[in-house]
């Protein structure tokens, strides 16, 4: 023991720290060990930060190695910024992760540190009753006569928006990068359709600023401290929803008057206006999630939803129907005998359905370019995930949705719209691969809204402007913005191929 006590004693103090520092690295290293157990992944990781640096830096590269690392098994392990993680390639485990987000197996939580950004009492941390009367409430919002409004609001803003790019390809002579212009037509196209007329401009203004704080957020370390991107991220979201939360009051007003509804908080907002009044008749309290704030956290959950992953999927269509001449010609074809520009009318919700082929390429568009690759969850508890392995406690799990798109399919690795075609039925064959928009208790609901706004853009992309891809080295290479878009923000050339845009209008 004296021993001992001397050579301690004779240690400096910077010793005395690296023998500790190195004692802390070698008992992390040995509980990254004792998680990952057999698990194929990489055998060391720095301390507290793991691979945070490389997946921060590359996370194309991160998720790639993480797939090659599970394509063996189907799962993989990591550590990142004190968390081990398990990333799921198989759609079967996939499954089991969605089928069983409950209080005593998992917690859906958006991002890794979503909680913090979305605040604790987000739609996507919610479980049980509670979840399913909450579902119940927002099943207005996607009828099929709210998805009409939706139709007319969604063409004329995009009209408007293909308009704008084209003369400014036209004046330049240049091409243009779309991925900057794609999310700020959807911006516009989620505002309109979600608050309507509530949000005034200078309102729109701020909301786009706020916005771009949050996408950058999203990307960053989350270093909760002034003048960090997390920082930035999470006050941006506090103020959009108190933006959302006035919207959500002027439009209970405006309803509960028996205005007719012109946008999604209208459809909600008519309904429960006929619940609160049921209430008050009876002497009973206020329906559940009935607060403009709660209400406003779910609007912002709806815009997330729709903005980002939207589009992704409106710059992958682009670049894959510049890549397949043939896939856009039947497009062009199908379209031009269901609706022409000449007709000024504005496309129906059972012309949309008419167009068969049309819809099967946006199908693929999603499955071949997953907008959303990963859907990450919390293990509450100790978790049987295989007869071999056990998710421990606290594990940050993340199904991988775009892995799951490349398995069971025909030819996988190709773009081919005619698997989801009435004859081929991939689509209805596979459908536990196509996990897109999820699967279980939180699928996500506004999908066929989603679904919609991809087949109009198409549609109207395709027959209303020539275009062709300022093609370069890797220009089609996967990059994260958060969700996926090509590495060059998809560069075009653009010009007019209708002999006269539509002129279309609500009235």
């Amino acid at each position: 023991m004296d021993y001992y006590y001397s050579l301690l004693s004779s240690l400096t103090p910077t010793q005395c720290i690296m023998s500790f520092l190195a004692l802390l690295l070698l008992i992390q290293q040995f509980t990254y060990w004792n998680k990952k157990r057999h698990l194929p992944g990489p055998a060391f990781v720095l301390p507290f930060l793991g691979n945070a640096i490389s997946l921060v830096c590359n996370p194309s590269k991160f998720w790639e190695d993480q797939a090659a690392f599970a394509r063996r098994v189907g799962i993989s392990a990591n550590y990142v910024i004190g968390k081990f993680i398990v990333f799921i390639r198989s759609s079967e485990l996939s499954h089991l992760i969605f089928s069983n987000v409950r209080p005593d197996a998992f917690l859906l939580v958006g991002h890794p540190f979503g909680k913090k950004l979305f605040g604790e009492h987000n739609l996507i941390y919610m479980f049980g009753q509670d979840h399913k009367d909450l579902r119940r409430r927002i099943a207005p919002n996607f009828t099929l006569r709210a998805l009409s409004t939706y139709l007319s609001l969604q063409q004329i803003i995009i009209l408007e928006h293909l308009k704008r790019w084209e003369k400014m390809c036209a004046s330049d002579k240049t091409p243009i990068s779309l991925r900057l212009l794609v999310r700020d037509m959807n911006l516009e196209t989620s505002q309109t359709v979600i608050v309507g007329p509530y949000l005034l401009q200078h309102a729109r203004d701020k909301f786009k600023s706020d916005y771009t704080l949050f996408n950058v957020g999203l990307m960053k370390l989350p270093i909760d401290l002034p003048g960090f991107a997390f920082r930035n991220a999470r006050l941006a979201v506090e103020r959009l929803v108190q933006t959302l939360a006035v919207c959500t009051r002027e439009s209970k007003i405006r309803m509960a008057e028996g205005g007719d509804p012109s946008c999604l908080i209208d459809f909600w907002m008519q309904e429960q206006a006929k619940e609160v009044a049921a209430a008050q008749a009876a002497g009973r309290p206020p329906p559940l999630h009935s607060e403009d704030h709660e209400i406003a956290g779910h609007l912002f959950d709806f815009l997330f939803a729709a903005q980002d992953a939207s589009t992704s999927s409106l710059l992958w269509s682009v670049t894959l129907l510049d890549s397949h001449p043939h896939v856009l010609s039947k497009v062009r074809e199908e379209v031009s005998r269901i609706w022409t520009p000449e007709s000024d009318k504005l496309i129906t919700a059972d012309q949309v359905r008419e167009m068969k082929y049309t819809q099967a390429v946006a199908r693929e568009v999603l499955r071949y370019r997953a907008p959303a690759t990963l859907v990450p969850h919390i293990a509450v508890q100790d978790f049987p995930l295989t007869e071999s392995y056990t998710i421990p406690k606290g594990t940050i799990v993340f199904p991988s949705v775009y892995e799951s798109s490349f398995q069971g399919f025909s030819e996988p690795d190709r773009f081919d719209p005619e698997r989801f075609s009435e004859e081929r039925q991939e689509g209805q064959v596979y459908k536990r691969n196509f996990l897109v928009f999820g699967a279980g208790a939180h699928q996500c609901v506004g999908q066929r809204y989603a679904l919609n706004h991809l087949v109009l853009f198409i549609a109207l992309f395709a027959t209303l402007l020539d275009f062709k891809r300022d093609r370069t080295d890797g220009c089609d290479d996967i990059t994260y913005s958060p969700t996926i878009t090509p590495k060059d923000g998809c560069k075009v050339f653009l010009s007019k191929r209708c002999s006269r845009y539509p002129n279309l209008s609500l009235e």
